[in-house]
């Protein structure tokens, strides 16, 4: 299981590359990934008969009892035939139904197998919080899915509808499977919820509502049926794949897995029973009125899934055995019917029934599907569909209970509306209409045939053979608690069931000839309630509710912003202190003088730079206070800490530099002197708590710290002596994943705010500038371009590594070059380079580790950006952070996820020893992989800052540069005077005016 999961997710990334290479064909050989799927459930038929279900367990987080649980039974592997085979039938199609040089297919194939890989994950799952994990992957790929067409207006409004009905009801079944696992008796795995379900209470009730609205609204059951027609704006094969066959279908299966347990519970009956009557009845009736063929196999989809919800829903084995028979039908022949249409559409242009005629004739490699397609929906011999709801209604007629009389007359009342909506599909579709003439037809590859053709086929055949459909789905449908086994039969005989079956198909060609009568009662008649619109306006007072509480809350005065924090702080704190027993221990005032001067140095800075009213002379005073803690740290024996505060301190006062140079040399005008004092009484009182929690916490621990085991684990299992770097990289390795991936987000999140074009247009480097449209210096008169590109040999080649170390600073004025800097950057950029890699590798045993060689490398490229300027930054390093930050996140998650292959946990590391013979033996520890990844991530950070802040304002600099020449290049002397007394501080070369976020 968790080597097909695998496959999914390579095959995801690497259908990208797949699809440029073979293009449409690439769908070929993706098609081959989910068929994998159902070779190896076909492979594992008998012992799944056998009553021996696959298990596959491997522990991910055993302190919180997460484990990843795959459990393959009978429901189990229907899924997986149908998620697998269909899904394979349709990449198939999608190889002819898409145009050649169609956009965005990279995307979509990848999203596609993504999709199929989470459907793999989600119905194997054994424990509800993995499956929680792929029914939220199933929403967000099916999201990119549907808004596949993301130029168009309804496709983005419908896939954010789709998104939004089902996060939210993914968010209450968490909540539901959080209840059942931690109240008495529960559990997170679904073979021992069914097996042992906890006694009856109010929680239990809660947890069944809260896990039947992550269903219903996965299954676009009402009150949530709205979004699936609305998510025909996606192309045909993933309508055909997601809302007939895979993703429609999670709800249906989490109701069929839980149904054994708790389909006795009354909260449990009357909802799966209200709203699947409600939904089957709702959605046939909406069908009949559809004039889109699209649309009105979706309204029948969600009256089909109603029907579904309905039958596995229920505490009985027969019609449960119904159900599953039903499921495999329901996806085969409305995938057909789907993909039919899609190819109704390629060839005539529309999918308006109005507009078509004679397809019968003139189209009849789509008329079998489309004809065998519907026998089965409306449930005529001898398709599955009709198996599956002959044994419905023998079931209901049967039971002879009050529920059974009421199930019995939705299900007729239903199939009628079914079998009406299906000849109004059949009418619609391939009729010749008076009045209409034929359509014209665009001819169409005879491979877009196949597929709906073999599922259809399919469906004929499986309806053929009952016997086999029993055999393989009723051990399933025994571990229901009531009633009798059924069967799945094609002739049970005279009797009601044959009754009912007629009176559907009379009742239901009455209502198929009178579809003008029906379709003007339908206009005539306007629901009290129109579901669609009131979400639309739900959430159109939603977002009006949010500005004004935004532009309430939200004022812009960050002082406010902090101070509310702050104040909230203290009131919390307080209150708690006063309810406990806090008492202060023993403390020491200093260890030496040393410590004393250093805390008083970062007070007095702490208080000059609140004093500030020039912004260098506040950043200066706060690397003055940062630097003052570095020393602390040193005088406390924390050489790992002081070098992580010290290189953060000098990274962050670069970054305030780079930042101040845009802004005013000065803060603007003080606050009144009344404002003065309550920011002076919340800044001591906050300061004054904080002192205080730092005294109290330790003298009011109650247990053994956990950190003294650190020491001897560290070593024993860590294989290291820099219990720091231990702790980061093995014993506390999640919480670094999750330190890396705020990074990674930060990173992001700055360059978001200053890049005003696309971020991935390239390195700039020296030999790519453009002599005449960048500004530049140069010493004489400004050679030819010509000359320059023809390879004159008289003309200096500025952008050579040969001909000169820091080629960038030919990009530079003259004055704002210092020959002692560079010549300090020749000397110790390469040093720091060394130095970094020293201390990645030396960390596990010595101070050091990723994040400080990270650190190290971007100090390194900070200097050589200073004094090159931006242009230098792309010499330095010619590589985008992205690919950095991208390849540094991947290897820290690769680290972590390859024990699960082998059969250990997540995170958890090895050793390697090896013996080099008169070198000694050298001990390497995996963990060194997931460094060198928080390693990439730092300097990829550090990179973006220096591209966004640095190079991407120098740029900005610039181009504002060239619109004032006269400031510019005219009067360079004045405008570098004029920018200290105004800017305060100008780095690299930009021009110091700014209009702060103007691009050229």
């Amino acid at each position: 299981m968790l080597q097909l999961l695998a496959l999914h997710l390579v095959a995801a990334l690497a259908a990208p590359t797949l699809m440029r290479v073979f293009g449409r064909r690439g769908f070929f050989v993706l098609a081959l990934v989910p068929l994998s799927v159902a070779v190896w459930a076909l492979a594992h038929t008998r012992q799944i008969l056998d009553g021996n279900p696959v298990h596959v367990r491997v522990e991910w987080i055993p302190s919180l009892g997460a484990s990843l649980d795959f459990r393959v039974d009978g429901l189990t592997w229907l899924m997986l035939l149908l998620v697998g085979g269909i899904g394979a039938m349709v990449l198939f199609y999608c190889a002819w139904y898409f145009a050649s040089g169609a956009k965005y297919l990279n995307r979509f194939a990848a999203t596609f197998v993504a999709f199929a890989g989470s459907m793999l994950g989600l119905v194997a799952s054994d424990n509800t919080l993995v499956l929680f994990v792929f029914w939220e992957l199933t929403t967000i790929t099916s999201y990119l899915l549907i808004g596949h067409y993301f130029e168009r207006k309804g496709s983005r409004r419908s896939a954010m509808e789709a998104l939004v009905v089902t996060v939210t009801g993914g968010l209450a079944m968490l909540a539901g499977f959080l209840i059942l696992g931690e109240m008495p008796g529960g559990s997170y795995r679904f073979s021992e919820l069914v097996a042992d379900p906890p006694a009856g209470s109010a929680m239990l009730g809660a947890a069944l509502v809260l896990v039947l609205l992550g269903a219903l609204s996965k299954s676009a059951l009402v009150p949530f049926h709205f979004w699936l027609p609305g998510a025909m704006a996606a192309p045909t094969p993933v309508s055909a794949y997601l809302h007939a066959a895979a993703m429609v279908k999670a709800g249906v299966y989490l109701v069929a897995r839980l149904a054994p347990g708790f389909a006795e519970n009354p909260i449990w009956y009357w909802i799966v029973l209200v709203s699947g009557s409600v939904t089957m009845l709702l959605g046939g009736y909406r069908a009949m009125r559809q004039h889109d063929l699209k649309l009105l196999l979706a309204f029948g989809t969600v009256s089909q899934l109603g029907f579904l919800i309905l039958l596995v829903g229920q505490p009985d084995r027969g019609i449960a055995l119904a159900g599953l028979a039903l499921i495999g039908a329901h996806a085969m022949f409305k995938a057909a019917l789907f993909l039919t249409v899609g190819v109704i559409d390629a060839a005539a242009g529309t999918r308006d029934l109005r507009e078509l005629s004679g397809l019968a004739r003139n189209l009849r490699g789509a008329f079998v599907p489309g004809l065998l397609g519907v026998v089965s929906m409306v449930g005529l011999p001898p398709a599955a569909g009709y198996v599956g709801k002959e044994a419905v209604l023998e079931a209901v007629t049967d039971g002879g209970e009050p529920r059974h009389w009421v199930l019995m007359a939705v299900v007729v009342i239903g199939s009628i509306l079914t079998f009406a909506y299906g000849m109004r599909f059949l009418w619609g579709a391939y009729a010749r209409k008076p009045g209409v003439a034929d359509t014209e037809l665009e001819p169409e590859h005879i491979g877009l045939f196949i597929a709906p053709n073999l599922l259809a086929a399919a469906g004929i055949v499986a309806g053929l053979v009952p016997a086999l459909g029993e055999h393989l789905l009723a051990p399933y449908a025994l571990t229901y608690p009531v009633g009798q086994p059924g069967h799945l039969t094609l002739w049970a005989g005279f009797g009601i069931p044959l009754a009912l079956t007629v009176l559907i198909v009379v009742l239901g060609s009455l209502l198929a000839l009178g579809r003008s009568g029906v379709e003007r009662v339908q206009e005539r008649i306007s629901p009290p309630v129109d579901a669609d619109r009131t979400y639309r306006d739900s959430m159109r007072q939603l977002d009006r509710f949010s500005a004004a509480l935004t532009r309430y809350t939200q004022s812009g005065a960050l002082p406010v912003y902090l101070g509310v924090i702050l104040v909230t702080t203290l009131v919390l704190v307080t209150v708690a202190l006063f309810d406990g027993d806090v008492r202060i221990g023993e403390y020491r005032l200093w260890d030496s003088p040393v410590s004393g001067g250093a805390a008083i140095v970062i007070v007095i800075s702490s208080l000059l730079v609140a004093r500030a009213r020039r912004r260098i002379k506040a950043v200066v005073l706060m690397g003055v206070a940062g630097y003052g803690v570095v020393l602390l740290f040193a005088l406390h024996g924390s050489p790992d800490l002081a070098l992580t505060q010290a290189l953060v301190e000098t990274v962050t006062i670069v970054v305030f530099l780079l930042v101040l140079r845009r802004l005013p040399a000065y803060y603007s005008n003080r606050p009144l002197a009344a404002s003065r004092w309550w920011r002076v009484a919340v800044a001591v009182l906050a300061g004054a708590l904080m002192s205080f929690l730092a005294l109290a916490i330790p003298g009011t621990r109650v247990h053994e710290e956990v950190s003294q085991h650190f020491f001897a684990e560290g070593y024993q299992f860590g294989w290291g002596n820099n219990i720091v770097n231990v702790t980061l990289v093995d014993i506390r390795a999640w919480d670094t994943m999750g330190e890396i991936a705020v990074l990674l987000v930060a990173a992001t999140g700055v360059a978001s705010l200053v890049f005003l074009r696309i971020r991935d247009r390239g390195v700039e480097r020296i030999r790519d500038r453009d002599p005449d449209g960048a500004p530049g210096w140069s010493v004489g008169p400004r050679p030819d371009p010509a000359l320059r590109r023809l390879g004159d040999p008289g003309i200096p080649a500025t952008g050579r590594r040969d001909q000169q170390w820091l080629p960038g600073g030919s990009a530079l004025a003259p004055y704002r070059r210092s020959v002692i800097f560079e010549v300090i950057t020749r000397m110790l950029f390469h040093t720091m380079l060394v130095l970094a890699v020293w201390l990645l590798f030396a960390g596990h045993n010595a101070p050091g580790g990723g994040f400080i060689a990270g650190m190290v490398a971007g100090v390194a490229l900070i200097v050589r950006y200073l004094a090159g300027g931006r242009y230098e930054l792309g010499e330095a390093l010619p590589v985008l952070p992205g690919t950095l930050l991208g390849l540094g996140l991947l290897l820290a998650t690769g680290t972590g996820i390859a024990p699960i292959f082998f059969g250990g946990e997540v995170l958890q590391s090895l050793r390697l020893d090896l013996n080099l013979g008169i070198l000694g033996e050298v001990h390497l520890m995996t963990t060194l992989s997931f460094d060198i990844g928080v390693f990439l991530i730092v300097v990829g950070l550090v990179l973006d800052i220096l591209r966004s802040l640095g190079a991407e304002v120098d740029r900005h600099g610039e181009a504002e540069g060239r619109a004032a020449p006269d400031v510019a290049h005219d009067s360079p002397r004045s405008t570098v005077e004029d920018t200290d007394m105004r800017a305060g501080a100008t780095l690299s070369g930009s021009a110091p005016e700014s209009r702060a976020g103007e691009d050229s």
